[in-house]
Order: structure tokens, then sequence, then C-alpha cells
């Protein structure tokens, strides 16, 4: 059930609170008048994640309300790298934060933030998280904000009705497709007209969960120019056996995947259609319309023989950034540590299904998503194959195009000669 994106009165006191404890002269911008009154200075936020907008746009609300400080301007629409190109980028971004983000901190676009004391406090396994992407050296340029952690959701009633156990195991699952396929069930909810339904959830899980993801793009960019499918480390190397299983695990999917959307598949499994959906808590809502009461729980998603190996997928749903060519940082530095303060953020990560950043940040209580805590409080976690690789190399139509009968090793192989080719023109 929603509710009001944030409590008006709990924020507004810890926005009050804040600026009390804070040093007028170093956090509000504001100019004098003759008649004794100020004028505010604007400060723009640059957040965009459809989901979160309105939820944003009431703490911007309550923010401003406040009537002291500088004024948030909530913009969801602006184009990002247009903005860095004229020198105009936004105040503060809150944004996913991936590769395509990570390439503003790596040219030092961004501003270094290792004073403000909620840098500090993101737990030790979430930083590391940032520090896979590429960084500006001496910099912290970007503090995580809110964690989304993905897995495997499946109907706990279907499981129960025919004695199958969570698997732990890749023989496991395998068994448990067969199981389900026996009883006329479809293990499997697939939707492959959409390519970034196949690479986030097949293609990540499955890759994520059969080799070591972090470790596999570190060890590529230390080759150097040695690239392609014979270099030692390789896509066409080691990601062919973690993909062969997919395409395996694939095959118990509904028979009309090719023609299924997003959409779709949120409505089969909402409707029992299958056992098993490879999705995150992004579905969740969208699950819920059709019915509010499905038990639903996840697990990660097993691909070898060794239960250590367990991993859940994970991202950097939101993090919080301030350029260089901020017009305002001082206000944008204000509006951070009011976002960041663990009265708002926690709240927003309660509301919008995502797992705190700190290590004194609360659990997740949703049923749904209780039983990916522990894999996240141990770090056992990595992040998608598809958010480390840049948008110039179409990876989500190379994983698409193997769930509709591409040859495995051609895929691998061009996969691997897109990177080369990036690598040396860079």
């Amino acid at each position: 059930m929603s509710r009001s994106p944030a409590d008006p009165q709990r924020v507004s006191a810890t926005r009050r609170g804040f600026l009390a404890t804070a040093a007028a002269g170093t956090l509000l911008s504001l100019s004098g008048c003759s008649d004794g009154s100020t004028i505010r200075s604007d400060v723009t936020l640059y957040q965009s994640k459809p989901e979160a907008i309105p939820y944003f746009r009431e703490l911007v609300r309550v923010f401003n309300a406040d009537g002291t400080g500088p004024r948030a301007v909530h913009d969801t629409a602006s184009n990002l790298s247009g903005g860095f190109a004229r020198g105009a980028p936004p105040d503060l971004g809150c944004l996913n934060y991936n590769f395509e983000m990570a390439r503003f901190q790596e040219r030092g676009a961004l501003s270094d933030l290792s004073d403000l004391p909620e840098a500090a406090a993101v737990a030790p396994r979430v930083q590391d998280l940032v520090d896979q992407y590429p960084v500006y050296p001496g910099r912290t340029s970007v503090i995580p904000y809110s964690l989304m952690a993905a897995s495997v959701l499946y109907n706990r009633e279907l499981f129960d009705r025919h004695d199958v156990e969570v698997p732990g195991t890749w023989s496991e699952l395998l068994d448990a497709c067969g199981t389900f396929q026996d009883a006329g069930v479809t293990p499997l909810i697939s939707t492959y007209a959409d390519a970034w339904t196949v690479s986030q959830g097949l293609a990540d899980y499955s890759l994520g969960g059969g080799l070591n993801v972090a470790e596999f793009f570190a060890q590529l960019r230390e080759q150097g120019d040695d690239l392609g499918p014979t270099a030692p480390v390789s896509f066409s190397k080691d990601f062919y056996e973690p993909l062969s299983k997919m395409l395996e695990l694939a095959s118990y999917s509904n028979p009309n995947a090719a023609s299924l959307g997003y959409g779709d598949g949120n409505l089969a499994f909402a409707r029992g259609e299958g056992a098993m959906y490879l999705h995150g808590p992004w579905a969740l809502g969208e699950i819920a319309k059709t019915d509010p009461d499905l038990d639903i729980g996840t697990f990660p998603l097993p691909m070898t023989e060794d239960r250590d190996d367990l991993r859940v997928r994970v991202n950097i749903d939101l993090a919080l950034w301030i350029p260089e060519a901020a017009q305002n940082p001082v206000g944008a530095r204000e509006l951070a540590s009011y976002l960041l303060d663990p009265a708002v953020q926690d709240a927003y990560n309660a509301e919008n299904l995502g797992f705190g950043v700190r290590d004194d940040a609360p659990p997740v209580t949703d049923e749904r998503l209780v039983e990916m805590q522990p894999f996240v409080d141990r770090g056992d976690f990595y992040q998608g194959v598809s958010t480390a690789i840049p948008r110039t190399i179409p990876f989500e139509n190379y994983m698409q195009g193997l769930v509709l009968g591409a040859d495995l090793e051609g895929v691998l192989t061009t996969l691997d000669n897109d990177w080369a080719r990036l690598a040396r023109r860079s």
C-alpha cells in the first residue's frame, strides 16, 4: 500500500535540525537586501529516475518550505551530457551510477566530496562498488545513496504446492525446473521482446553467478592492447560456460517468450503462469497491480555446485555528485547533506525497496526482499555485466540475439572485437 513520499513533519524537523547546527556562513548562500529581506539562490537537483520523481518532488517541496537557505529546483528532463559539454551541468546530481556516469568522474568533471562526513559513512563493501569503475585519483566524487538488489523472484505458493525447495546449486535449479515442467507449470517467465530484460536478468544473473565480474573487468583492462578472442582474458573464454548454462536455463521459459515484453511478463507472473521470474524489485509494484497478495520470495541464481558462490546482483541505484562546474556548489552541498541525513535517506529506501548503503542502515522489512538481506550484509553481490559495458557496445541486443538463436561463439567474438576496438580508440 502506497503512502506519502515522506513524512513532512519528520523531514522538516530533520532539515531544521541540520540548519540549526550548520555554520551559516559555510552553508547558506544568501544576499542581504536594503529592507532586511534575503534573496534565496537556486540550486538545481537533477534526478530523472521515473519511479522516484514524485518522491523527490515531495522532498524538494519540504526542503524549500523551510524558507531558509537555497531554493531547490527539481530538474528531471535536461540533457546531462549536453549540460556538461556546455559548462552548465546541474548543481547536484542524484542518478543511477554505472559505466556511463563513471566517465564524468574519470575525467575529473565531478568535485571532491571527501570532506563531507556523509562520505565516510558509506559501508566499505558499497564503496568498493564505486571503485570498480574508473575513478579520478585522490577524489571521492560520488556518494552512494541507494542500493538495489535483484535476484530470482519466485512464487512461494507454486514452490510449496509442488514440494520444490529453493535451489542452492546449478543441479538443484535444473531439478526444480524439471519438476515444474513435469507438473505442467512453466518454470521460468521470460520476455525476449525487450532486450534489456534479457541482459539484466538471464545474462547478468548467469554471468554474475558463474564468474567474478569485478575481477574479470579488472584483468581485462590490465591487458592493455592485448585484447580479443585469443587473449588470456576474453569474453570468448570467460563468458562461454556461464552463457551456455544461461541458454540451457532459458529453454525452460514460456514458449511465447520471443513475443512478450516486460509488461507482459509482469502480468504473466502475477497471474501465476510461471514459477520464477528474473527481475528485481522494480517489477514488484507492477506485479502487485494485478495481484497485491501474491506470495513472492527471492533467491540468488545458482550457477555452480558450491553454495558459497551464491551472489545477488546489485547496482548503485542512486548516487549523489556535484560537478566541478556547478553554479552553486555551496547550495548543492547543503541539499546533499539534507538528502543524506539518515532520517531522509532511510525513509527513501524503505519506500522504494532499496537497500541502505551505510553499515548502520536499517535492514529491509518487505517480505518479498528479506531473503536477499544476508547477501547484501556480507557483500556477497556483484554488479551486472550490463552496467560495466559502454552503451556504444550493444550488449543488450547481443544477449537478446543469443536467446533468439544467435551463435554463442560468434556473438562472443564480436563482443571481444567491439571491446578491443573501443579500448584502442580511447
